[in-house]
């Protein structure tokens, strides 16, 4: 095979539709844009508008309360801590804190701390320093023979 002879497989391109090019082409003159009204004017943009109708995201009811100020933790699974355990990307040896998690690449960012779920199995010795946990996962680190424990998150800056 050569540089010439390279094609795209049947139908995986496109052609441009090009509007306006005449009455020969089936999209002369209005460009399948109708004739007059808003949408066949350019710069339009009609988002969740409904004619003058109530727009549905104002018909339906709003329930419940969204707190401004609540705590977003980083969730992690022990099962996934097991796992960076075993590729040797975390010490178990070693404490494993909120730091260590975010330097494995396990943990993106903190947020308002790290919190550790039970998702998965545990099977190595590990001492685990995290902002929370669930009930579940502090006893399946302490089946395995393992600490975790929890800390009052920081106070914001």
């Amino acid at each position: 095979m050569k540089l010439h002879e390279l094609r795209d497989n049947p139908g995986a391109t496109k052609r441009r539709k090009r509007v306006g090019r005449g009455p020969g082409s089936g999209t002369g003159k209005t460009a399948g844009r109708g004739i007059k009204g808003q949408k066949s004017r350019s710069g339009v943009a009609i988002n969740a508008y409904e004619g003058g109708q109530m727009p549905l995201y104002q018909r339906l009811p709003k329930r419940g309360f969204n707190k401004p100020n609540r705590k977003e933790f980083a969730v992690v699974n022990l099962g996934l801590i097991q796992k960076f355990v075993d590729a040797g990307k975390i010490d178990a040896k070693a404490e494993i804190t909120e730091d260590a998690l975010i330097a494995s690449g396990l943990v993106r960012r903190k947020r308002d701390g790290v919190r550790v779920l039970a998702k998965g199995e545990v099977s190595a010795k590990l001492n685990i320093s995290v902002t929370g946990a669930s009930k579940a996962a502090v006893e399946a680190v302490e089946k395995a023979g393992g600490s975790l424990t929890t800390a009052a998150p920081a106070a914001a800056e």
